[in-house]
């Protein structure tokens, strides 16, 4: 049995709008709050960051004076002993902001001489979430096999965990109408 065009038509534009214009629930988080990224004002990142719950799709943004900071992404143990001299990425502007695409630790330093000592770093870490796909009755969408992360492509946008539960939700519905319009065109 065919679709008629109408339906056809329909089909293609509900998958195009579901891998083409992914949302994303991502909240945006200032480090250290209205105190920005600085070392004046003792801010305590480590509070600050235990104070807020990290999930994919979020943004990390560092305000700072370029003139006296910097971030710095690092690796763990350049992050415990503050060693600035293999960084991940090095950051300067001043507003410098950082999607969280990956579950696991993220950790950041200011590399100006004394400032991590002082403090001024931070462990943005990204625990995996309990919530589920959404499901209508009588329909169960099983989560991808592999629950384990895959390093970001270059130049591929990473989708929120909301992004991938509304794609879920939305193929689940263009499964219904083909269903529904299968039946009822017999």
């Amino acid at each position: 049995m065919t679709l008629n065009i109408e339906t056809t038509v329909l089909l293609y534009l509900c998958f195009v709008l579901a891998f083409v214009f992914p949302l994303s629930d991502g909240a945006v988080h200032k480090v250290g709050d209205s105190a920005g990224w600085t070392i004046i004002g003792n801010v305590d990142y480590r509070k600050w960051a235990a104070s807020k719950s990290f999930k994919i799709g979020d943004i990390i943004l560092f305000q700072y004076n370029p003139a006296f900071h910097n971030v710095l992404q690092v690796h763990y143990a350049d992050y415990k002993s503050c060693n600035a001299s293999s960084p991940v990425s090095i950051h300067s502007t001043g507003s410098d902001s950082f999607a969280v695409n990956t579950y696991g630790h993220h950790l950041f330093i200011c590399s100006v001489l004394g400032h991590c000592q002082s403090g001024q770093k931070v462990d943005i870490n990204v625990i995996r979430s309990t919530s589920t796909t959404p499901t209508l009755p009588g329909f169960r969408v099983s989560p991808p096999a592999s629950l384990t992360p895959t390093p970001p492509r270059a130049g591929v946008p990473q989708l929120s965990q909301g992004a991938h539960h509304f794609h879920y939700f939305l193929l689940l519905i263009v499964q219904l109408f083909v269903v529904t319009s299968y039946t009822f065109l017999d």
